[in-house]
């Protein structure tokens, strides 16, 4: 009885792992096809967004079913709400990759990007996708060192969002209001994915650890951490 029980528990963190598989592959894709005006490719990334959602909902009620059956106390409770929020950071990674294809598509056969926004855009969905991935390497490898360091690399993130505002504020900005619209709304789907990704990572280190991020952060930073008397 107990194997299954933990058979269930790794089969939830496997259903976690296959969606941050799913929903970075998402962004990539989402990416190209908004600066290429790929129609068929955005029409595949809306399709897909389905099996997370549906994935999601199978993590959903097993977890909820391990907590009616098995009433898991300590880390075994821990493993499992934490991993019901997890979901949802994932769930919702999806419908921003999601919001971009749609974009794409409402814009097709143009372009929602300018010319000059190109290199910017395509560096944010590079870069959404891979912490994705590390966030998705986190989930599998526990790494709490690794989970820590995904919140330094959004601040990439954060530099490239403040870059495509300086676009849209510049005086010489030329590509009118609704294009305007588009990119604001698409620097904030990569600057929201970014976040859910570093949420995942520090769910992790909760589940790990049993502290908080951003605790362990200021502990590390705190006069004298590390120091042996």
């Amino acid at each position: 009885m107990r194997d299954a029980y933990h058979e269930e528990l790794d089969s939830i963190g496997d259903g976690l792992v296959e969606m941050a598989r799913l929903v970075g592959s998402a962004i990539g894709r989402a990416t190209t096809a908004i600066l290429d005006a790929d129609l068929k490719l955005a029409e595949a990334v809306i399709a897909g967004d389905s099996k997370v959602d549906d994935l999601q909902r199978d993590l959903e009620a097993r977890a909820i079913a391990l907590l009616a059956r098995q009433q898991p106390v300590a880390t075994d409770l821990r493993i499992v709400v934490t991993s019901l929020r997890m979901s949802a950071d994932l769930e919702r990674s999806g419908d921003l990759a999601q919001h971009v294809a749609k974009l794409a598509r409402l814009r097709f056969p143009d372009t929602a990007v300018p010319r000059d926004l190109h290199s910017t855009v395509l560096e944010m969905g590079q870069l959404a996708q891979r912490l994705m991935a590390k966030a998705g390497e986190v989930l599998i490898t526990k790494d709490v060192d690794l989970a820590l360091q995904l919140e330094q690399d959004d601040d990439a993130m954060d530099l490239l969002h403040r870059a495509l505002f300086q676009h849209l504020m510049d005086d010489r900005w030329q590509h009118g209001i609704e294009t305007a619209v588009d990119v604001t709304l698409l620097g904030r789907y990569y600057e929201r994915f970014a976040d859910h990704a570093v949420s995942v990572a520090k769910r992790v280190v909760y589940l790990v650890t049993g502290e908080h991020a951003d605790e362990l952060n200021q502990t590390a930073g705190a006069p004298g951490a590390g120091e042996t008397s």
